[in-house]
């Protein structure tokens, strides 16, 4: 077990790079660096909306949480028919919500396996699911105190 843990430290291999705190390399297929400074009035759960509706996403509902918890403003809840669809989405609306509201998710998750993607941005949860998912975990039934937000035309 010492040595196990003792070989994750030291390595036979070419010696690793150490990365300070504030250093580490930006994420994969992200350009932090390509943002639109300009600010925008438009609503970034509505954002996500078009985002969504873009790669084709079904069900689309926006749940208003405002007094009813303390952790997130807006669900924004859509389906997506497969994996690489539910995929194409999350990739979307992060993509539309960095270039139009600066915005980047504090965390994501799910995105693997592709059957429940979230994507937390603070007072805004994305949630990404499979049909079978979004049947499953109901999460209309189980935040059925939220208001539910009407979306507006394009």
């Amino acid at each position: 077990m010492r040595a196990h843990l003792l070989s994750r430290f030291f390595h036979n291999g070419p010696p690793r790079a150490v990365v300070a705190y504030g250093q580490e390399p930006p994420l994969p297929n992200v350009d932090v660096t390509e943002t639109n400074d300009t600010a925008t009035d438009t609503p970034t759960w509505l954002l996500a909306v078009r985002a969504a509706e873009s790669k084709k996403a079904t069900e689309i509902q926006v749940l208003d949480l405002t007094g009813i918890t303390s952790f997130a403003d807006y669900f924004v809840i859509c389906t997506g028919s497969n994996s690489r669809q539910v995929q194409a989405i999350s990739d979307e609306i992060n993509l539309r919500l960095k270039r139009e509201a600066g915005e980047l998710p504090i965390s994501v998750e799910g995105y693997d396996a592709a059957e429940w993607i979230l994507a937390d941005y603070g007072d805004l949860l994305i949630h990404i699911f499979s049909p079978q998912s979004r049947e499953y975990y109901g999460l209309e039934r189980l935040w059925r105190s939220a208001k539910q937000v009407e979306i507006p035309p394009e």
